[in-house]
């Protein structure tokens, strides 16, 4: 896949300082939820300062060996927040994903064999958090981000 050769998929992004994070998973698993978790925990000062990057669908791209995001033009600036809405908030154009997160995922593990936390989109390598159906996935990423 290259830039001329986009893929749209059902996902959101944000990008929690240099590191944009792609959350993946089926419909109602909760990944608008994440993705305003992060953002309220970057102005929390809990992880670097947060910015959404696309909610609910996403275009993705390789390019140089990386990986790309923006969200879709016609949701930009646009979150999901249960409870509430359509409500829109600070986004920015484009990143580099450097950090996916499945949602759902059927092989989340308490300590997951390094396979796992690794994952292949496009042709790029790129880290991994599997999270199971039903658990909290704040806490694996702000733990991937601020750990090593």
């Amino acid at each position: 896949m290259t830039s001329k050769d986009n893929a749209s998929i059902h996902a959101s992004a944000v990008l929690v300082g240099d590191v944009a994070v792609l959350i993946k998973g089926p419909s109602g698993s909760g990944k608008s939820k994440l993705a305003f978790a992060l953002i309220l925990a970057g102005r929390a000062g809990q992880i670097p300062a947060t910015t959404l990057i696309g909610d609910d669908r996403l275009i993705l791209w390789a390019e140089g060996g990386s990986l790309h995001a923006k969200g879709a033009p016609e949701l930009a600036g646009m979150i999901e927040i249960y409870g509430l809405g359509i409500r829109t908030c600070k986004a920015i154009a484009t990143s580099k994903v450097g950090l996916v997160v499945d949602l759902a995922a059927s092989d989340a593990e308490r300590l997951p064999p390094p396979k796992a936390l690794k994952t292949v989109i496009s042709g790029v390598e790129l880290p991994r958090i599997p999270v199971a159906k039903g658990h909290d996935p704040l806490p694996l990423v702000v733990g991937f981000l601020t750990t090593t």
